[in-house]
C-alpha cells in the first residue's frame, strides 16, 4: 500500500457495514497450534513458515477484505482483536504480518484490482522500506529507472520485516526524484534475501536484509507514493497499532505462562506469608496486577481501532482531516500509556519466584526481549513530546512525513 492510496482513495470499495462473523472460533485453533512451538522457535531461531502457511491456508491476510472480493468483511477492530490473541501466542507472527495488512488496506480503498486478487488468493506481501545510513526513513537509495517497457530496481534494504514469509514485496525506491513502491515477487531474478535481523527480541519476523540487484519491475507493479508522503494519512497510527496489539498479546502470554509456572511450584522461602507460592497473597497480587494491565493494554489497543474504524469506512472518512487527526493522536497516546503499562508488568512478572523463573528452560525471558524491542520501534519520547505539543499548540501529531519536511527545512538552512 501507498500513503497516497490511504490519502487520496478513489473508489467505494471499502465496505459501509462489516459482516464479518465466527472470526475467532476459525482462527483460535491455529492460534493454539503456533503457541505450542514459540518457546522453542525463539530458542533455535526456527522461522515460522510453517505457522505462517497454516494462516495462509485459512485466508487470515484477507480478512479485512469485503466480501465481495473474496475476504471476511472484517472490522479494524475485529481485526486487531484477532492480533492480540495471535500476539500472545507469537508476537513475531503479527509483526511479520504487518506491512500485509498495511498493504492490503491501500488495496482496499484504492479499488486495485490486481492488490484485491492477490491477497483474496492468499498471498502474503512483504514490505522493503528502511535503509542503514540514509538519514529518516523515507529517504531512499534504492533506485528504479526504466527500461523500455520495464523497470530496474537496484538497492539494498534493512528491516524487511516480513519478507521472508511473502511472495510479494513492495519495495519503497527513488524513480527520478520521486518516491514510489514497486512490488516484485520474492522468487523474481536479481533478488536476495538474508535472515540477518540481530535483535535480542522478535527474532523470527523476517526483518533480514533483502538486495535488489537489476530485477526487472513491470510498469502496473509500479505505484506512486512511497512511506513519508507529506499530507495527513492514516498510515502511521495504523502501524503502530500492529506494535501495541503485539505488546498487549505478550503481556498476556506472559501472564498465563507465569500462572501457569506458579500453579505447580511447591518450593517457597522461609518467610513467605504462605506454604504454597499459589496461596501466597504476594504472589497473587503480581499476578493479578498483570492481568489487569494486560485488560487495559487490550482494551487501549481496540480503543485505537474503533478510531481507524472511523477513518477507513469509506474513502470520503479516510480523507477527513479531523478523523485522522483523531486517530493519530488516540495512536500516540496509547503507545505512552501502553508501554510502560506492558513492560512493568512483565518485569514485576519475575517476582513471583526465585531464581528457577530466570531458567532458559522456561523461556519467560522472551517476553521481556520481545516486548522491550517492540517498544523501540518508533521511540515513545517522540510520541509523548508530540501528544503534548499538539494539546498546548494544536500542531505537530506525529504523522510519518513530519520528519521528511523537517528534513529538507534542515538542509535548507544549512545550505
Amino acid at each position: 500500500m501507498t500513503t497516497s492510496e490511504l490519502d487520496t482513495p478513489t473508489t467505494d470499495t471499502a465496505p459501509s457495514t462489516h459482516v464479518a462473523a465466527g472470526l475467532s472460533e476459525r482462527f483460535q485453533p491455529i492460534f493454539a497450534h503456533i503457541a505450542k512451538g514459540a518457546t522453542s522457535r525463539d530458542r533455535d531461531r526456527e522461522l515460522a513458515h510453517a505457522e505462517i502457511a497454516a494462516l495462509k491456508a485459512e485466508k487470515f491476510g484477507a480478512v479485512r477484505l469485503p466480501q465481495a472480493h473474496g475476504g471476511a468483511g472484517a472490522s479494524v477492530r475485529q481485526l486487531f482483536d484477532l492480533l492480540i490473541d495471535l500476539s500472545a501466542a507469537g508476537s513475531n507472527v503479527t509483526q511479520a504480518l504487518r506491512a500485509h495488512f498495511f498493504v492490503a488496506e491501500g488495496y482496499i480503498l484504492s479499488g486495485d484490482t490486481r492488490g484485491l486478487e492477490r491477497v483474496a488468493a492468499g498471498e502474503i506481501i512483504g514490505n522493503a522500506i528502511s535503509e542503514k545510513g540514509a538519514g529518516s526513513v523515507n529517504r531512499y537509495e534504492t533506485t528504479l529507472r526504466r527500461d523500455g517497457d520495464r523497470f530496474l530496481l537496484n538497492g539494498t534494504k534493512y528491516y524487511s520485516t516480513g519478507s521472508l514469509y511473502a511472495d510479494a514485496i513492495a519495495v519503497a525506491a527513488d524513480l527520478d526524484g520521486e518516491r514510489v513502491y514497486a512490488t516484485v515477487d520474492t522468487d523474481a531474478p536479481g533478488l536476495t534475501q538474508f535472515d540477518d535481523w540481530d535483535g535480542f527480541g522478535q527474532r523470527l519476523t523476517g526483518s533480514g536484509t533483502s538486495v535488489y540487484e537489476n530485477v526487472s519491475v513491470a510498469a502496473e507493479d509500479v505505484t506512486p507514493g512511497g512511506y513519508g508522503t507529506e499530507g495527513r494519512n492514516a498510515s502511521s497510527a495504523y502501524l503502530q497499532l500492529f506494535h501495541l496489539a503485539a505488546l498487549a498479546g505478550i503481556l498476556r502470554r506472559a501472564a498465563d505462562d507465569v500462572r501457569g509456572w506458579v500453579a505447580g511450584r511447591t518450593r517457597t522461602y522461609s518467610h513467605a506469608p504462605a506454604d504454597l507460592p499459589r496461596e501466597d497473597p504476594l504472589v497473587q497480587a503480581v499476578l493479578g496486577r498483570a492481568y489487569s494491565a494486560a485488560f487495559a493494554a487490550r482494551a487501549t489497543v481496540l480503543s485505537v481501532a474503533d478510531a481507524l474504524d472511523a477513518v477507513l469506512e469509506t474513502p470520503e472518512t479516510a480523507a477527513d482531516p479531523e478523523l485522522l487527526d483523531k486517530a493519530e493522536l488516540t495512536a500516540a497516546e496509547a503507545q505512552v500509556a501502553l508501554i510502560p503499562l506492558v513492560l512493568g508488568a512483565i518485569t514485576d512478572l519475575f517476582d513471583v519466584g526465585g531464581a528457577s523463573i530466570s531458567s532458559e528452560s522456561l523461556g519467560l525471558d522472551r517476553h521481556w526481549r520481545n516486548a522491550r524491542t517492540l517498544a523501540v520501534h518508533n521511540p515513545v519520547v517522540y510520541k509523548q513530546q508530540a501528544v503534548g505539543r499538539f494539546e498546548l499548540t494544536g500542531d505537530g501529531l506525529p504523522y510519518e512525513w513530519n520528519a521528511g519536511v523537517r528534513g529538507k527545512a534542515a538542509e535548507a538552512y544549512r545550505n
